[in-house]
Formats: structure tokens, sequence, C-alpha cells
């Protein structure tokens, strides 16, 4: 970090500047923000933005991935909106920087995080590695239609966009699990919170507008032509 810039003032001023005022009032999240440390998973490049309101690029080593970290109130509103409990089991698609993996297993039981980039999964995992983070696995693959090997989750979590939710990401979830997914095609996009109540029952709850890339290789809705 740069001489004279007092980090702890700056991630202060994230949480109660940008994250509390959008709505996000858990205090076991809000509390967390402190305790995971953003700028050890922001490429070198980008530090002194690590708390900055806006989607950090990833780019590792001069290579673009073409990539971004969720800006820090959507990571922060997703978490509180998923209600993580110490028993869960999580899914994340799209590893990235592991900053959210890292969020996601100080509150879960476990995650299982899937990256389909060999140089954003060596990313993510030493991340998480070297910020003490033992109960997140991270695997090669796609996990765009999820991952049936380790289902069913409590919890979902797709950080690309998806222009529709696949059924089998759906299914993986167990009753009373909860998907956060933001949904939709350029320029209406929706972050969405998506609950198994029954076998075959889902509530939706919308949280806000945003604008994310595409997950690779997302499922896209049929064209029909007339």
């Amino acid at each position: 970090m740069q001489a004279g810039f007092d980090i702890e003032k700056a991630r202060y001023n994230m949480v109660e500047q940008q994250v509390r005022t959008w709505d996000v009032l858990d205090q076991s999240v809000l509390d967390l923000l402190f305790i995971v440390k953003r700028e050890n998973f922001v490429p070198t490049q980008y530090r002194l933005l690590s708390f900055v309101d806006m989607d950090i690029p990833l780019t590792i080593d001069g290579w673009t991935s073409g990539e971004s970290m969720w800006s820090p109130k959507v990571e922060a509103r997703v978490l509180q909106e998923l209600a993580v409990k110490a028993q869960d089991h999580v899914l994340e698609v799209g590893t990235g920087s592991g900053y959210l993996t890292a969020l996601l297993a100080h509150k879960a039981a476990d995650v299982i995080s899937v990256e389909i980039e060999p140089r954003l999964k060596a990313f993510g995992e030493s991340n998480l590695l070297r910020n003490g983070v033992h109960n997140a696995q991270v695997r090669p693959g796609d996990a765009s239609r999820g991952l049936a090997d380790g289902a069913a989750y409590d919890v979902i979590v797709v950080t690309g966009s998806l222009p529709i939710v696949p059924q089998q990401l759906l299914d993986q979830l167990k009753v009373g699990g909860r998907l956060a997914a933001i949904v939709g095609e350029e320029p209406a996009m929706t972050a969405q919170i998506i609950t198994r109540v029954t076998e075959d029952g889902y509530d939706t709850a919308t949280l806000f507008e945003t604008q994310v890339k595409p997950l690779r290789n997302a499922l896209r809705p049929s064209a029909f032509r007339f």
C-alpha cells in the first residue's frame, strides 16, 4: 500500500459509507468485512482501489482475465440476503479472486468453489491459502450447470450473470436452500435470491439492478423465429 494511506480508515469508510447505506445492517456481515482483508485478494496494481465502490478487474501479472470482483456493497448485500449458517454447505460458481469465497467460508461449514479459468483458479486458491481459509476447496471446471457430485447444497452463489437460471442449478438446492444469481441480459439484470421452498416450488426475491459480465457457458434462452 502507498505510504501515508490509512488502510483501516479506508476500510471503515467502505463499510459505513458504501455497505451500510445499501441496507446491509446484519452486524455479523459488517464485522466480517473487517476480519477478511479485501486488499489481500485484489490484484497488486489495484490494491489502492480495494475499498472503492467499483468492480475491480482481475488482471494478474499483465494477463487480463476479462472478469472483475464485485463491488464491496454487492458482495456484502448478497452475503446478507443469503443468511448463510454455520452448518451450511455452499457451492460457488466462479472463484475469481477468492474474496467472496472467503466471506462465504467464514460463515459456512464448507465451500466448494469451481473456476473454469486455470489462472484465476490458481490466483483465488493461493489467496485463500495465504489468508488462512481452510474450509474452501477450489476445483477446476465448468459449473455453469452446477456440480452434481457435491449436491445437494444449502447455498449456491453464481458470480457471473445468467440470462436464465438453469433448472439443473435449482435441482441441486436442498429444500430451504438459497441460490444467489444476477439474472438477465444487458441492460436489464437483477440480483436475485431464489429459495427452494418445496421439492417443486421456488420463491424469488429481487434485490437490486446491476451489470455483471455473463458467466462463461451460461445457458441462454431458446431463440424462436416466426
